[in-house]
């Protein structure tokens, strides 16, 4: 696989800025120059093919995006998709959130047993959820918003049934202990 398919492959799963720096390093053994390089050669290419993405490019970042002809196209599907009711892992991964939250994606995942990128995505989407950046562990951490509690006619998470309870879950907490693998 070519730089410029490993470049394409991490903006497409990341759906959020990477750095330059960030790229280069995930891929390994290239300097953040020449990513910057080749993600400004992508933009270009996407432009002048007229494809339905672009590499959004800035000074020290890049981003996939779709093309801004087809804007009213993705809004109304958007609209569509953020209005619709939840699913089934939606609700599932908003309820760890709300109980065990601030929590890490790794987290999730380890509980649910599944990938929950998209999941996560599409609640940030919606306005449930809000991702933290600590940046000594470099990972993102997931809280309820505001506007979910609001919804939910709560001003804490603290006020959800058995909140206690399955906060402090002695089973979760051990299957989440790193030191029992």
């Amino acid at each position: 696989m070519n730089l410029a398919q490993q470049i394409e492959s991490l903006l497409f799963i990341a759906g959020r800025p990477l750095t330059y720096k960030k790229l280069a390093e995930t891929i390994g053994g290239v300097k953040t120059a020449e990513v910057k390089k080749t993600a400004e050669e992508l933009a270009a290419l996407y432009q002048k093919e007229g494809r339905g993405l672009r590499v959004v490019v800035a000074a020290d970042k890049a981003q996939l995006a779709s093309a801004p002809e087809l804007s009213e196209l993705t809004q109304a599907f958007a609209k569509e998709e953020m209005q619709g009711e939840l699913t089934k892992p939606s609700v599932e991964t908003l309820s760890i959130i709300a109980y065990r939250g601030p929590v890490a994606k790794l987290e999730l995942e380890r509980i649910r047993g599944v990938n929950c990128s998209l999941i996560l995505r599409n609640l940030l989407l919606r306005g449930l959820v809000e991702a933290r950046r600590d940046p000594k562990k470099r990972e993102d951490y997931y809280s309820v918003s505001l506007e979910f509690l609001k919804h939910l006619g709560v001003s804490s998470a603290k006020e959800l049934p058995d909140y206690e309870k399955l906060r402090h879950n002695e089973d979760i907490d051990k299957f989440l202990d790193p030191t029992n693998y």
